[in-house]
């Protein structure tokens, strides 16, 4: 239905991005020292609603997302008949947004909650890891606004430069990025 245009298939979901990196691995050039140092700071919270196709809405903030700045976010995107496919946490199941799901669905906006401890069902999950552990560079952690323009850039190379493609479970991305 998706690919027919009849409807238009969302995966929403929030992420953090501070200066204490979140790099499980890396590499480095034989006798090259490459040194991140863990610095505590303000996180820049994204909230992103991705396609399969990668289209991406995102909003980001160093203001915690709550509910009310969901609810903003998904109030933009009737266009056309839209399913936001969610996870369960807490901001998704409150009583402020529950009260938004009649409103959304006579305007054609539907919200399917996955089913408990499935992050792997929601494919923006593809889009937080390649951000936190493919794109993001070590440079990019030297100061929260490196960081934040870092974030900016990518987000809004997504669709363009950087592409994730969704083939079953599987993905790879078409181009990569090189941000300096």
């Amino acid at each position: 239905m998706e690919g027919k245009g009849y409807l238009k298939a969302y995966y929403g979901d929030e992420s953090g991005f501070s200066l204490d990196p979140c790099i499980p691995y890396g590499w480095q050039p034989k006798g090259e020292y490459i040194k991140i140092v863990p610095k505590k700071s303000q996180k820049i919270n994204v909230f992103g609603l991705l396609s399969r196709d990668s289209n991406l809405h995102a909003y980001s903030s160093t203001d915690t997302f709550c509910t009310g700045l969901v609810i903003a976010c998904l109030a933009e995107k009737i266009t056309q008949k839209t399913v936001v496919v969610l996870d369960n946490a807490t901001i998704h199941q409150s009583d402020d947004f529950k009260d938004k799901i009649q409103e959304w669905q006579e305007k054609g906006l539907y919200i399917f909650h996955l089913p408990t401890y499935s992050p792997h069902l929601n494919l923006i999950e593809t889009l937080w890891r390649k951000m936190k552990y493919s794109w993001s560079k070590p440079h990019h952690y030297e100061s929260l606004d490196i960081l934040a323009d870092a974030v900016e850039e990518i987000i809004s190379d997504i669709g363009k430069k950087l592409q994730i493609e969704f083939s079953g479970l599987k993905y790879f991305t078409k181009h990569k990025l090189s941000i300096n």
